[in-house]
């Protein structure tokens, strides 16, 4: 097994995990799950209603669910989690790593997208989404649907898991060679944005589009409430109107959102994710205004990018403020993407060799929706 170089490991690598027993199931591990730099986790059968969200710090999570369970839910026969309430979800995927490795979970593009609030657990951890060096032992999703009711089904992906020999952030400094050499943002139409016109502080800054200039005149969504149960196993067969509510581009250049609705805006940017590379979201910071600006946060290597030959994709974003109502406006400062070295260049290409629902996306719902809204 090849543990040489430092940084992100991928999908070749992850496949000389899973050979060697380092990633686990009792249930075989398909293909279709590995992206270039992770690799997507699946539900067990089982799901928990559980009264609160916990993390177990020096106890194992099994202890814990002792204590909060109220109960059980097949997920083979119905498996129904209503909005606004806490399950916990053991995953088929264990881990064995040896002392070299730690990791990372994301929510996947869908998950966030349809509001559904998701982070892993591990025995003994104190932090969520956290996998330390060395971790042996199970994993478990917590899961809080937050705007709409759900089905999902055993060996359904809600989230994914990247693996890292010394994981290799990329500073600020660095990050300008990178985007000098690999052009890293374009523009709504397509035209390359100069290194000298980028902004980067403590990762590479991007803004919201409230223009709609690619769709339309809607420059994002909201959702709806009291909406009927969204089926994860039916792509395309969910009318978007049913569920959100389309938002134009405001006259007077600015919007006012409304605390704890949920809300997807765009990039006004298309960035791209050389090979080398893999991404991450950073939380807005809060300093500069109270809301969250994403739930799936993880961009694979060749993002925007395939071969160098994609000009750049959007991101989307999905916005819930806290508190109180929030103003933004058209190309204010709404996120930052923060870069990760690949260990070495993964064998596969996000978009162009495994293929993607969100690969070309423009401003986009989950693929869960046919959109009538524009």
């Amino acid at each position: 097994m090849n543990l040489s170089g430092k940084g992100t490991l991928p999908v070749q690598r992850l496949r000389q995990l899973i050979e060697a027993g380092v990633i686990k199931s009792s249930t075989p591990i398909l293909d279709k799950q590995l992206q270039p730099a992770s690799i997507d986790l699946r539900l067990g059968n089982k799901a928990y209603r559980v009264r609160s969200s916990f993390l177990p710090q020096r106890r194992r999570v099994e202890e814990l669910l002792d204590d909060l369970f109220m109960y059980e839910i097949d997920l083979d026969e119905n498996g129904i989690l209503e909005k606004k309430n806490v399950y916990l979800i053991p995953l088929m995927e264990e881990l064995y790593l040896p002392p070299e490795l730690n990791g990372k979970t994301n929510p996947k593009s869908s998950t966030g997208r349809l509001d559904i609030f998701t982070r892993v657990i591990t025995d003994k951890g104190y932090r969520f989404d956290e996998i330390g060096h060395g971790y042996s032992g199970r994993l478990y999703l917590e899961v809080f649907p937050r705007s709409f009711t759900v089905k999902v089904k055993t060996g359904q992906s809600l989230n994914q898991l990247r693996l890292f020999c010394e994981r290799q952030l990329v500073e600020d400094r660095h990050l300008m060679d990178v985007y000098e050499t690999n052009l890293l943002l374009y523009d709504e139409v397509g035209i390359p944005v100069p290194a000298d016109s980028a902004i980067i502080r403590d990762g590479l800054c991007m803004m919201v589009d409230l223009r709609g200039y690619m769709s339309k005149g809607v420059i994002g969504f909201k959702a709806k409430k009291n909406s009927s149960i969204i089926v994860l196993t039916k792509a395309g067969s969910h009318l978007a109107s049913d569920y959100w509510e389309s938002i134009h581009a405001p006259k007077e250049g600015f919007l006012i959102l409304e605390p704890e609705e949920f809300y997807i805006f765009a990039s006004k940017e298309k960035v791209r994710v050389p090979l080398e590379y893999a991404a991450e979201m950073i939380e807005f910071d809060a300093g500069s205004g109270e809301l969250r600006t994403h739930y799936a946060g993880f961009f694979d290597s060749g993002f925007g990018y395939g071969y160098g030959e994609v000009k750049g994709t959007r991101s989307v974003l999905e916005v819930r403020p806290h508190d109180v109502p929030f103003r933004i406006e058209d190309g204010q400062v709404f996120f930052k993407i923060r870069y990760e070295k690949m260990a070495e260049l993964p064998q596969t290409s996000y978009g162009k060799d495994i293929g993607s629902h969100y690969h070309a996306q423009e401003l986009a719902l989950s693929k869960h929706f046919k959109n009538d809204l524009y």
